[in-house]
């Protein structure tokens, strides 16, 4: 367990209070510049998904399959391949800069009633109002506490050696996997607790209604991934064929394999950047759980401490900040969750010198060293001890 000894009560009050005076520094500066920041970053978002979904199409039209002189091997994967690229680096930005953040209420000081918390529906197939309860309630109140917040291992892995072992857990790299692969259905059925309702701790009545919207919201993924995009494709493709003479049902369905493809490949691509991201932040070597009895009439100031002590930050650029949604800074981010994202690089020095003067753990380190000790500890922990 994890809460600090050498700190007096005063001291960790002292050191909320400090806490507090740097959040409240940057809230009152919010202004021009964060705007344009948050704005350009949805024109950005919404253009490279625009263009990577226009370049998937012209790339049927180096399909060898299509019949077309201008066939191309070659020109047909570069074309899809780019196009795949851009589209899942959209995806990635849409979930992790902007669908995560805004849901955090990081920019409903704006008033822009396009970019608001209670509105934001993001490109994922978990409705929007369960992410936030499953996230900003549950897991941002309860970070790593032991029997409160679901995050811990999200119900399938064992991540802390605090965790009693069972035999389930020998397949901790398996299911990692398909976890990782399947990033964004794992987070759509979270705040169901579908673990509960297979230990009879929750009834499937008790169940029914989010999972009914959990159902409308992937039926409306998948219809726009892999029935309209695909069917535009069609559209762009058949009076092509009818030009050239080509067989039309053949192109048709060739131009919507193609779509699907480049789809399945920008959300592949969301649901592994996510994952590792996420996992970075969680659950490297270092980081630390809580107990029940450890958190009891918890003070706001010790929540800071709690927060600092279970989140791990990641060392990068300024596009893999922008990439990570912040979630580079992720101490920065337990810390202030409603602070705008784009102020956390700011922050992260005055927080860790803060954490040094106290004498508390600051856990940064390079991607390489965050995903490789959280990947052993996984494995690790598949067996007993």
């Amino acid at each position: 367990m994890g809460m600090p000894t050498h700190l007096s009560a005063g001291e960790i009050e002292e050191f909320g209070r400090e806490m507090d005076a740097i959040r409240n520094e940057v809230m009152d500066t919010r202004g021009a510049k964060d705007r344009a920041y948050i704005m350009n970053i949805i024109k950005w978002q919404r253009s490279m998904a625009l263009y990577g979904r226009i370049i998937i199409f012209l790339s049927l039209i180096f399909s060898p399959l299509g019949g077309l002189e201008v066939a191309s091997w070659p020109l047909f994967v570069a074309f899809l391949a780019v196009g795949a690229i851009m589209l899942g680096l959209a995806k990635i930005i849409e979930n992790m800069e902007l669908g995560h953040n805004v849901m955090h209420g990081q920019w409903d000081w704006m008033r822009d009633p396009n970019i608001q918390s209670n509105t934001w529906e993001w490109d994922n197939v978990c409705p929007s109002d369960q992410w936030k309860h499953s996230h900003n309630v549950v897991h941002h109140t309860w970070t790593n506490v032991f029997g409160k917040d679901p995050d811990i291992g999200y119900g399938v892995l064992r991540v802390s050696d605090e965790q009693p072992w069972h035999a389930k857990y020998l397949l901790n790299p398996v299911i990692n996997f398909v976890l990782m692969m399947m990033f964004q259905w794992g987070v759509g059925v979270h705040d169901i607790e579908l673990d509960k309702i297979m230990a009879g701790k929750k009834t499937f009545a008790e169940a029914k209604p989010m999972l009914e919207r959990f159902m409308w919201k992937a039926a409306r993924q998948l219809r726009k991934d892999y029935l309209l995009w695909p069917l535009l494709g069609v559209a762009f493709t058949v009076p092509v064929s009818v030009l050239f003479g080509l067989d039309t049902l053949a192109v048709a369905g060739y131009a919507y394999l193609t779509v699907c493809v480049g789809n399945t490949i920008g959300n592949m691509m969301r649901n592994i950047w996510s994952n590792m991201i996420i996992f970075c932040g969680h659950f490297p070597e270092g980081v630390q759980h809580f107990s029940t009895e450890e958190v009891e009439g918890e003070t706001r100031s010790a929540w800071y401490v709690r927060q600092l002590l279970g989140s791990c930050n990641i060392g990068g650029g300024k596009i893999f900040h922008i990439l990570s949604g912040n979630l580079s800074h992720q101490i920065e981010h337990h810390l202030f969750p409603d602070v705008p994202s784009n102020r956390y690089p700011e922050m992260a020095p005055r927080v860790r010198a803060l954490a040094k003067r106290y004498n508390l753990p600051y856990n940064t380190g390079s991607f390489t060293r965050q995903f490789g000790t959280t990947t052993w500890k996984i494995w690790r922990l598949s067996f007993p001890g």
